[in-house]
Parts: structure tokens; C-alpha cells; sequence
């Protein structure tokens, strides 16, 4: 892997690609944009594709949606790291003496972080999660726990962005700063990426919390950064954040994720999802994905030293991109 200080452009021959099927993808997205706004694609540290559209350009966050819980994962591989936090086995309900009274029975004070990781806490829903409900509370945290193990077996899958949002808020109760303050110190500033600056939120409706108004990244009415939703990142940051998984947690000469947490949060711990990351595997190559809703995608290929960044406009359908990776980038390595 690469000494990487920066991610630059390069041209597509001097990392072992050809050009020539590049174009084709640009072809393809001229005629398949749909609400695609920016692709861009990295190997071996060097920018060999990037395009916008809409009038879009390099400087331009978008709401990466569910892309924040990879941010999440990353940071509590970072915490673990730093000794905030003890390991991935620790109590969830260490964290919230205040809940103690609401978490009597077994169930919950057997929960522990890595069910939030893996997505294996029980919640009291079936099907869609009631976010708009969570929404409209007062307190998220204490309406969150009490959800906890009210249905549904710990170690049954479950996607809840409800269950990384509580890692948002063990991520500050650990280390006393808010996730953005964590995340500028420790990840966004280490990698060159564009730093979040802090915000009020307006109010908690639909579009300030999951609508056209997410600026910076979200806040909850105590103060928490939203941890499964409500990031706005550039292309370019998703490209350095995928990148730094793909080159083993290594930035500049600097360890920012211990290469034992890139192993292990990229390991597949229930069908096809390791630590908030997705998990694909085709021909023998391995894929660890980060999705937002509407087909935001950060598509990391380690064994390729390929990032692959789609940024979409938020839209409710699920759109996989996955194509445009297999049609047009994977055939393109010499």
C-alpha cells in the first residue's frame, strides 16, 4: 500500500487502468445520471475519476445519509484505540446510569456495543423504524433505551439507525467532546478532509432532520450528533475515508485506525455486515460498502486498492450502483 499524504490526480495508465474503458463510464453516466451528482474513483492513492453534475462541483457536501454510521464505526475504532472506551464488549448501559431504573430486566443489561455495531440489539419494532416518532421526542437517548429488548432475540440482525445514534452519544459521554469535535481531531482533520463546523439546529422537522435543510451534521435536542443519519460530506472526503480503510488505516506515515479494527469491522460478524459496514463478495473479490438511501455509495476493493464514491441526490428508492463498478471500473484494471 501507499504513503499517502493527499489524494491527487493521476492519469488512469500510471496506476494499471485503462483509459479508454473510463470513457466508457463517463458515456454511461451521461445517459444514466439520474440523481447521481458525483463519481469519483480512486487506486493506489490517485484520483483517476472524477466527475459532477447538476452544477456541481469538488467543494460541494452532500447528505451522505447512512453513510454516518461509517464515520461511526471508524470513531469507535478510534476511541477503542485512544482507551475512551474499554472494548467492543463493553455494557451499553455502563453509559447511562440514568437508565438503570428502565433497564431491569435481562435483556438490556446484557447488550453491549458490539450489538450496536453488528446491528443485533432487539428493538420494539417490526419492519420500517419509526423514526419520525423518534423525531418528535424530547429525549432521544432515554426514547431509544427504552425500545431496547422490548421484541425481537439479541443476535438476530435488525438495521436500526436508532442503535448508532447511541453510539454518538456513548462516543461523547466517553471522551467529553461532542462526535464532530472526535471526529475533526482524530479522523476528518488527519485526512485533509473538510472539517464540521458546528451548528444550531433550527428546529426538529422533517426537513431539518432528514429533509433539503441538513447542513454540518445534525444534532439531537440534547446536543448529540445524530449517529446514523445527518452528515454532509464532499466527494472527495467520502474518496479519503474510503481510501483510508482500503490502505489499512494509514495516512501520512500515520496510524489513524489501528489495523486490527479495519480487520475487525470489516469482518463479515452476521450475513453480509460487518461493524455498520456491508459486506459483498463476487468472484473472490471482496467489497466492504458504506449506503446512504437514494444511492450514495462508498465501494472500498482492497485486494484492487480501489475506492469506488457515488454521491446521489436523497430519494427514497434504494438504488445500488453496484453496476457501474462491475460494468465499467472493475474491467478497466489492466
Amino acid at each position: 500500500m501507499n504513503n499517502v499524504n493527499e489524494l491527487v490526480n493521476r492519469d488512469a495508465k500510471s496506476v494499471g487502468m485503462n483509459s479508454d474503458k473510463l470513457k466508457e463510464l463517463e458515456t454511461a453516466l451521461n445517459f444514466q445520471l439520474g440523481i447521481i451528482n458525483s463519481v469519483v474513483v480512486v487506486r493506489k492513492g490517485g484520483i483517476i475519476f472524477e466527475k459532477y453534475f447538476h452544477g456541481l462541483g469538488p467543494n460541494d457536501t452532500f447528505d451522505v445519509t447512512s453513510l454516518t454510521q461509517n464515520i461511526m464505526s471508524a470513531l469507535i475504532g478510534i476511541a477503542i484505540d485512544l482507551g475512551y472506551i474499554k472494548s467492543v464488549d463493553q455494557m451499553i448501559i455502563d453509559f447511562f446510569p440514568e437508565a438503570a431504573s428502565e433497564a431491569s430486566d435481562l435483556v438490556k443489561r446484557s447488550l453491549t456495543i458490539k450489538h450496536l455495531l453488528t446491528m443485533t440489539a432487539p428493538h420494539a419494532w417490526k419492519g420500517n423504524e419509526p423514526l419520525d416518532r423518534l423525531r418528535r421526542q424530547k429525549d432521544w437517548t432515554m426514547y431509544i433505551l427504552k425500545t431496547l429488548g422490548q421484541k425481537g432475540k439479541v443476535g438476530e440482525f435488525q438495521y436500526s439507525l436508532a442503535s448508532a445514534h447511541l453510539l454518538s452519544v456513548i462516543l461523547t459521554r466517553s471522551t467529553g467532546v461532542s462526535t464532530r469535535e472526535f471526529a475533526n481531531e482524530h479522523l476528518f482533520r488527519p485526512l485533509g478532509m473538510k472539517e464540521i463546523p458546528d451548528q444550531k439546529m433550527k428546529s426538529f422537522s422533517k426537513e431539518d432532520v432528514f429533509g433539503k435543510n441538513i447542513t454540518g451534521w445534525i444534532k439531537d435536542p440534547q446536543g448529540y450528533n445524530t449517529g446514523g443519519w445527518g452528515l454532509t460530506l464532499t466527494a472527495r472526503d467520502m474518496a479519503h475515508f474510503g481510501y483510508l480503510y482500503v490502505n489499512r488505516g494509514k495516512w501520512a506515515n500515520k496510524q489513524i485506525i489501528s489495523e486490527n479494527w479495519i480487520d475487525e469491522s470489516t469482518a463479515q460478524h452476521t450475513d453480509d455486515f460487518g461493524y455498520l459496514w456491508w459486506m459483498r463478495e463476487d468472484n473472490g473479490i471482496v467489497t466492504y460498502i458504506g449506503a446512504g438511501i437514494g444511492g450514495t455509495y462508498i465501494y472500498c476493493i482492497p485486494e484492487k486498492e480501489l475506492v469506488v464514491v457515488v454521491a446521489s441526490k436523497v430519494d427514497k428508492m434504494i438504488i445500488d450502483r453496484w453496476e457501474l463498478v462491475e460494468d465499467y471500473i472493475l474491467p478497466a484494471i489492466n
